[in-house]
């Protein structure tokens, strides 16, 4: 008995096989294209965001120190003290009416410290001016103060805003398929910044002496 198969039925199984597989390329060449366009496009995307959030924080420093050119000119009209901190002040405010806000993420970090330390001098300049009362009572002074309050916390609220978009970033490219398909298109790790020195933690020590 002859129980060997014709020749065009193994032929219809081999093309058939062949089919298959050629199916299962398709779909995996598909469904992987798919998978690192998708990732792609979500860490562009989460770049993008990280972008974004740290133009916000330089447009809320930029205002504040708009407001503190302000401030200074009003203090310097309405009280007479020390002129050390108001020095200090204008110093570190003309320290960054220069800077440009860096692209790179490690040169962020310097320029958030820089407006730090500005924050630190406002905030020694709000203290020694709550002293005088003549110049708390000016509409002006107290319409600056009120504008310089709101300003702070729309900088914490966007530094906040910063930090969560770096994360987001950070663990987008850290997980799979992220971490292989960002390798692959040249994504790196974006650093957190040093958003609190220990200048803008302290509690300024203001002395009067006998005014």
């Amino acid at each position: 008995m002859n129980t060997s198969i014709p020749t065009d039925l193994r032929s219809s199984r081999a093309g058939g096989a062949g089919m298959i597989a050629l199916i299962l390329i398709v779909v995996l060449l598909v469904g992987g294209g798919g998978c690192y366009a998708s990732t792609y496009n979500k860490l562009v995307n989460q770049q993008e965001t990280v972008d974004a959030a740290f133009s916000q924080v330089d447009n809320q420093y930029k205002r504040r120190n708009d407001l503190m050119d302000q401030l200074v000119a009003t203090v310097k009209g309405s009280a007479s003290y020390e002129s050390g901190v108001l020095k200090e002040v204008t110093e570190a405010r003309a320290s960054v009416g220069q800077m440009k806000a860096p692209e790179d993420p490690a040169a962020q970090t310097a320029f958030l410290e820089a407006q730090a330390k500005v924050g630190g001098a406002l905030g020694r300049l709000m203290l020694v001016a709550e002293a005088y009362p003549d110049l708390k009572a000016t509409a002006g002074f107290r319409d600056l103060q009120t504008q310089i309050e709101g300003t702070e916390n729309r900088i914490a609220v966007a530094r906040k805003d910063f930090i969560d978009a770096i994360k987001a970033y950070n663990s987008k490219l850290r997980g799979f398929p992220g971490n292989i398909i960002g390798g692959m298109a040249g994504f790196e790790k974006t650093e957190q910044p040093t958003m609190a020195t220990p200048e803008e933690r302290e509690v300024p020590n203001i002395d009067f002496g006998d005014e």
